[in-house]
């Protein structure tokens, strides 16, 4: 008998499961909108059905099985719609209005928008997704970003420098240049947003100032696509960097891969200047660095497998090889006398290259447990190798000596390994967020040089000018943190915990610096809301500043017979307190801030008298604290004109012990300017134009006093033949006025640098997409913190 009933309750069970939705999509003046694409997703974000309007914007969706589901509308010049719909209470025929994106203005038609500032808790987030910024690389985006300034391809947040850049949360190890060629090469219309992190929560590593966090669009669409992409730079000297990206995804599996290939010549032009009050002399040196690198080899290659709806395994390579950078300096050095008569002179022949090896190889597992809460590990493996040479003759004609030559050789070589393994849990609801994780990672470093100089016509090797580091630091980290939502109120709190265990032996002379030592990093945020939309918010957080594993080393680099650089073992890693005050309102973006840091470790320069040498070295100075304000605002005067101002005023103060051993202080209040004024000058949006001007006042860092700069640039960029040819056009420092002065001046140091990184110069760049435009980047794996110290 159960066996009919069931028979006969079946049908019932099947309509109950089986759902049919049917619908209309109209603008906002009731016309219906035919070919609109229909997409619907469940709460997992997983994609279940597509298809697109009829010719009256009609839909029907069949054979929908589950109770609630994400139904998005996108259509060419219409703003997106997306919505969470429970499909046991909606019981009418959808309704989608979709409100036109478009708007005529004097034959100049915008149709994207400028990209949204939003105010979080913990962060600043530049939602550059469909704006008219996204044609740009990721490194031009950043530069874009509220808050962040770049000086000499150096990035900066409210003066600090220790920006942690990560990609969809997960760090990237690489620095420098290297950092910077990936980002050009990231297409900025596969970008989401930027988050402007000044107080990073307890999750990131307790390591720099402030993270950058790239938000990546996810890749959903199957199918193949590649980039191929070529830049010609013209400076002083001639650039270039070629290149193809590939990407891929079939049901389960992402695959992408790239490789790039840079070249050319890189120019610096400077000069110094060393006052002796003892002899009264002036020594001027004259040194124009000419350096060619004719294979700069960039390789990534990123796998990405769904085991299931729930666990997703992600495997990451990236290479960078540069097998020789070669260049010979010649530098005349002139002294003068206390009546600016040259008494003596020397010249230097530098004949220098290197070569440098970097490997990265790293695994992540991703597992959901159920709706509201996930874990994550990643273990990752880098290997970094750099070899160093150099050749150094000295043409010595000193008053009252007879001419001489002085040769030297320096060979350094570095190998740094580094080990990690990371677990995370989250667990998440409406008001309710909880997160917690640990890690332990493992670096060890080995640097070697020797010195050898030239005696009656044969090399010897100078033990007591050669040595051995060999250094090994154990870092284990543990972190919890908690958020809550109140309404109007938002509430966030973390606490960080990481002990330090390491140990630097020295050969020559012979030294052992060993230490442990734990610390505590909390965090709090707090953030209300008015009715009338007006946000202010507190935020405090500690910070860790550790060396860079270079910065350990004291073998001395020389320069020249009279002037090197040197590390100091004994380096204590920098303590930052960040205090601050937000308000945003329509669009305005007000910051005040103060730091505080504890024994800042940084490079700084002395002369000493009583052997003429102008010594390079990284020490730890007394104290430094900062206070100021940054403001952001972009205004629409016009729907194809954009106006940005960004700008940032900060009183700064460093502490530091002279070779006198008395404290001195050196303080400065410093402007950052950045305006820029975009312009779009066609109906498609292919075709844009950016004025902008930059302007730094002077500045400080430890002893130094740093000169303003200012520089003015522009941009063009055109795409053709359907957006699949991308063309673009960069002129910086338009009127080279972006060189610097470097000075210290205390005691009986006087010296100073004119410095100038040949910034004046052109870039046209080139671009071709093929395949599928549609499908996104897979997911850059986690990486980690310790190779910014590389």
């Amino acid at each position: 008998m159960y066996k009919i009933f069931l028979l006969l309750l079946f049908p019932m069970l099947l309509s109950a499961q089986v759902q049919i939705i049917k619908g209309s999509v109209t603008d906002t003046g009731s016309e219906k909108i035919s070919s609109v694409e229909i997409k619907v997703y469940n709460l997992k974000n997983e994609l279940i059905k597509t298809l697109n309007t009829d010719g009256n914007g009609y839909f029907s969706l069949e054979g929908i099985s589950i109770d609630s589901i994400k139904i998005t509308a996108k259509k060419t010049d219409y703003i997106p719609f997306e919505k969470i719909i429970d499909l046991q209470k909606e019981k009418n025929p959808l309704k989608i209005i979709l409100k036109k994106e478009t708007q005529e203005i004097d034959a100049v038609v915008m149709t994207k928008q400028k990209p949204i500032v939003t105010r979080k808790v913990d962060r600043l987030e530049f939602n550059v997704e469909n704006s008219n910024i996204s044609s740009l690389n990721a490194w031009e985006i950043l530069k874009k970003t509220p808050g962040v300034t770049v000086n000499n391809d150096v990035l900066a947040i409210k003066g600090g420098t220790g920006i942690l850049v990560t990609i969809n949360d997960k760090k990237i190890m690489l620095t420098g240049d290297e950092l910077k060629n990936l980002l050009e090469n990231t297409q900025g219309d596969e970008i989401k947003s930027v988050e402007v992190i000044t107080n990073p929560p307890a999750k990131y590593e307790a390591s720099g100032s402030a993270v950058l966090n790239i938000v990546m669009k996810k890749n959903k669409i199957e199918g193949y696509r590649g980039i191929v992409s070529s830049k010609y730079v013209q400076t002083q000297y001639a650039k270039g960097v070629v290149g193809v990206s590939q990407y891929y995804k079939k049901d389960k599996l992402s695959l992408m891969g790239s490789y790039y290939r840079g070249f050319g010549t890189y120019y610096r032009e400077g000069t110094d200047y060393v006052n002796y009050q003892e002899s009264r002399t002036r020594w001027v040196s004259t040194m124009n660095r000419k350096d060619k690198n004719k294979a700069q080899n960039t390789v990534n290659f990123n796998a990405e497998y769904e085991i299931d709806s729930l666990t997703n395994l992600s495997l990451n390579y990236s290479g960078y090889f540069s097998p020789k950078s070669f260049g010979t300096y010649v530098v005349p050095t002139l002294i003068y006398n206390s009546q600016d008569i040259v008494e003596s002179d020397y010249t230097t022949i530098n004949d220098h290259q290197s070569r440098t090896i970097n490997n990265s190889l790293s695994f992540q597992v991703d597992r959901k447990l159920n709706k509201k809460s996930s874990i994550s590990w990643i273990s990752y493996f880098t290997g970094n190798n750099v070899d160093k040479y150099q050749d150094v003759l000295t043409h010595l004609n000193f008053r009252g000596e007879t001419p001489r030559d002085d040769n030297f050789f320096t060979q350094n070589k570095t190998d740094v390994q580094l080990y990690s393994t990371q677990a995370d849990y989250q667990w998440k609801d409406k008001k309710l967020e909880f997160e917690s994780g640990m890690k332990y990672s493992f670096v060890k470093t080995i640097s070697r040089l020797d010195f050898s100089d030239n005696e009656n016509g044969t090399l010897q090797l100078r033990p007591e000018k050669s040595s051995m580091f060999d250094y090994k630091e154990h870092n284990f980290a543990a972190y919890s943190s908690l958020a809550y939502n109140l309404g109007k109120w938002n509430f966030k709190g973390g606490l960080r915990a990481e002990m330090t265990d390491l140990e630097g032996l020295v050969s020559e002379p012979y030294e052992r610096n060993k230490n442990k030592y734990w610390n505590l990093f909390p965090t709090f945020y707090a953030q209300y809301s008015t009715e009338s939309k007006h946000e202010f918010g507190f935020s405090y957080g500690k910070r860790i500043s550790r060396p860079s594993y270079s910065w350990l080393n004291p073998a001395k680099s020389y320069y020249n017979l009279f002037s090197y650089y040197q590390g100091d073992p004994k380096l204590k890693a920098t303590i930052i307190h960040n205090l601050n005050l937000t308000y945003s309102w329509k669009g305005w973006n007000l910051d005040l801030y103060y730091r505080k840091e504890i024994y800042p470790s940084m490079e700084i320069s002395f002369q000493e008298p009583s052997t003429s040498n102008l010594i390079y070295y990284f020490t730890n100075i007394e104290k430094g604290q900062a206070f100021g304000a940054s403001l952001y605002k972009s205004f629409q005067i016009k729907p194809w004109w954009t106006l940005i101002l960004s700008e940032n005023l900060e009183h700064n103060e460093n502490y530091f012990k002279g070779i006198d051993d008395l404290l001195y202080k050196n303080k400065v209040w410093n402007w950052v300017s950045n305006v820029s004024v975009n312009i779009t000058l066609d109906k498609g949006n292919d075709w844009k134009m950016e004025l902008g001007h930059k302007y730094y006042s002077p500045g400080i860092q430890g002893t130094f006093t740093i000169s303003s700069a200012w520089a003015a640039y522009f941009v063009m960029n055109r795409k053709f033949f359907g957006k699949k040819l991308e063309a673009s056009f960069i002129f910086n420092d338009i009127f080279r006025t972006m060189g610097q002065k470097i000075s210290t001046k205390y005691a009986n140091q006087d010296n100073y640098f004119l410095d100038y990184g040949d910034t004046q110069g052109f870039t046209f760049s080139i671009k071709f997409n093929f395949g599928n435009q549609a499908v996104k980047n897979a997911k850059t794996i986690k990486k980690t913190e310790e190779l910014d110290r590389l």
